[in-house]
């Protein structure tokens, strides 16, 4: 397995993955009895130097269950019908996860409304209340 290219400067080592394959549950025919295709991906994140460490606690948070209590990513494939495809998927899959990761959110910076804006907000609703209340009034001649 060679090293899977996150972005140009992200690039995790192929020794750090491992992977295995599994049988694939759920309809498929013959061929589901006899091979097994569906993959799981593993990354050792806990031993891992490949991300700062801000990108790693956000990681651990994207990925949720995905992420067992030796610090290892677990991505599992089981889509497509061939065992190298799902290696190829649970690949991209794992890289997507990490590029996700990298991409700081925003911060949201505290605004008020303005002036104009809390009058629009309080015209309709006195506009609102005005036309609920002639409902009211007695509509009936």
């Amino acid at each position: 397995m060679e090293n899977l290219t996150v972005t140009s400067d992200i690039e995790i080592p192929a020794r750090e993955l491992s992977w295995t394959a599994v049988a694939s549950g759920g309809p498929g025919g013959q061929n589901v009895n006899k091979v097994a295709t569906k993959v799981q991906l593993r990354w050792a994140l806990a031993s891992s130097s490949v991300l700062p460490a801000w990108a790693r606690e956000r990681l651990v948070a994207l990925a949720g269950r995905r992420v067992d209590g030796d610090g290892n990513v677990l991505i599992s494939s089981s889509s497509a019908r061939s065992q190298d495809r799902n290696l190829e998927l649970a690949r991209e899959r794992l890289a997507g996860l990490v590029q996700a990761a990298l991409d700081r959110p925003k911060s949201r910076r505290a605004t008020r409304p303005s002036k104009a804006a809390k009058r629009r907000r309080l015209d309709e609703k006195r506009r609102v209340s005005q036309k609920k209340a002639g409902r009211r009034a007695g509509g009936e001649d």
